[in-house]
């Protein structure tokens, strides 16, 4: 008779939010191998090497981040440590968007996804120049700058990671080349049958030579292109050319287009939550599929310690310390529900990915991919891109995470204090 632990880990006494299995109650989670071996009402008698007590706590699956930018060393001051963002943030999947080109995606493989306890993956860019620092070279970002044979070759070899294809509409490229890029990109996302995940927002400054242009126009010729199963990114961001309109209102061809069209649309926090927006768009019938929180090297402070210490402290779009949690809070500030909140970081991406055979709910068999978090009750300060202020009820943080059932504590830089109100 063995007398080995009947578990690795034991998740206990902890509520479990997984919106794929119908499950938001008292749980317990059983570890072994790496891979969840038990999700039961009770499993304090069972043996284990180590017991978790999570009272107090929300146990969630892995956490999906859509919208990272962790291609370090490479993308400028945009590149985050992907651990970092990822499972030091209590994230234990981050999507990259758009870092890697054609170019760049073997050293994006060899460098960061290899190395990374997280699992990263990506939607390549569909520049040749993949995520360097746009906004300071737009005219990299133009239809000569895009190769599609090479950038199906390309991310036909790495199928495990590509995902998707970035691309931007936004009005500052629409004064350089139309909205042409937009076209080679929705090419490359048709030849690869994969969803095409659009920047909308102003990004780069309109071209000296060009007037000053209408941001609905760019809605109009954007609707034609896309197709459903594309992703629609920022659409709390109050930049001109995105959801809402030059009338104050959400565009209706972007209501029409996300209600009939079959078409997603990720928060893609970063530098582009309003929280005026934000209540438009909700008001409006529009809930995001997704949550990304698009952090990056110019919307969060990253230490002087980090190697690249002669950047500025202070964000260069203004925008409040932030991370995944921290954009979760918001929603649920806005009155979106905490299931549906969980569902835009497990489920949906999870779905989104073609990977809900994979991720995005605790079943046993599957990666022990867990997210652990605390909702504190309180009266928290929060604050958006426009630096309007709110007093939310609750702060939702990160705790820790297991990976493949590896637990790593959220001990980020990445990770703000709360700061009561």
């Amino acid at each position: 008779m063995s007398d080995k632990p009947t578990f690795d880990t034991v998740i206990l006494n902890g509520t479990l939010v997984d919106p794929a299995a119908k499950r938001h109650g008292r749980f317990d989670i059983g570890v072994r191998g790496g891979r969840i071996a038990a999700v039961e009402p009770d499993l304090s008698s069972a043996s284990a090497l180590q017991r978790i007590n999570a009272a107090g706590l929300h146990v969630l699956p892995g956490m999906i981040d859509t919208h990272a930018h962790v291609y370090e060393h490479v993308t400028g001051k945009f590149g985050l440590n992907p651990d970092m963002v990822g499972v030091r943030s209590g994230v234990t999947t981050l999507i990259d968007q758009g870092g890697p080109s054609c170019m760049t995606i073997g050293g994006f493989r060899n460098f960061i996804v290899e190395p990374s306890i997280s699992r990263v993956l990506c939607y390549i860019s569909s520049y040749l120049v993949g995520g360097l620092e746009g906004h300071l070279y737009p005219d990299l970002y133009g239809p000569n700058g895009v190769n599609v044979e090479h950038t199906i070759s390309a991310a036909r070899l790495n199928l495990d990671i590509v995902k998707g294809i970035k691309a931007h509409a936004e009005i500052g490229g629409q004064s350089r080349w139309g909205v042409e890029v937009i076209k080679l990109g929705k090419q490359i996302s048709r030849e690869l049958e994969l969803p095409l995940y659009i920047h909308l927002g102003q990004l780069w400054p309109t071209a000296d030579s060009a007037p000053i242009p209408d941001p609905d126009e760019l809605i109009r010729e954007l609707m034609p292109i896309i197709e459903a199963g594309d992703i629609l990114a920022h659409p709390f961001t109050r930049h001109p050319g995105g959801f809402i309109s030059e009338a104050g209102e959400v565009h209706p061809l972007l209501l029409e287009a996300v209600h009939q069209g079959g078409l997603h649309v990720d928060v893609g926090h970063g530098s582009h939550f309003s929280f005026d927006a934000a209540r438009r768009v909700l008001d409006a019938g529009i809930l995001p599929y997704t949550l990304g929180a698009d952090m990056h090297g110019y919307n969060v402070q990253v230490p002087k310690s980090n190697e690249n210490s002669d950047r500025e402290t202070s964000p260069f779009f203004g925008v409040a310390p932030f991370n995944l949690t921290i954009a979760m809070t918001e929603l649920l500030h806005l009155g979106v529900p905490l299931e549906q909140v969980v569902a835009m970081v497990t489920s949906n991406p999870a779905s989104l990915l073609g990977m809900e055979d994979q991720l995005g709910t605790l079943q046993p068999g599957r990666e022990a991919d867990v997210s652990v978090l605390k909702i504190e009750t309180g009266r928290f300060k929060l604050s958006d891109n426009s630096g309007v202020e709110m007093t939310s009820e609750h702060l939702i943080r990160p705790v820790f995470c297991l990976r493949a059932g590896r637990r790593i504590d959220a001990d980020s830089f990445f990770v703000p204090d709360a700061i009561a109100a």
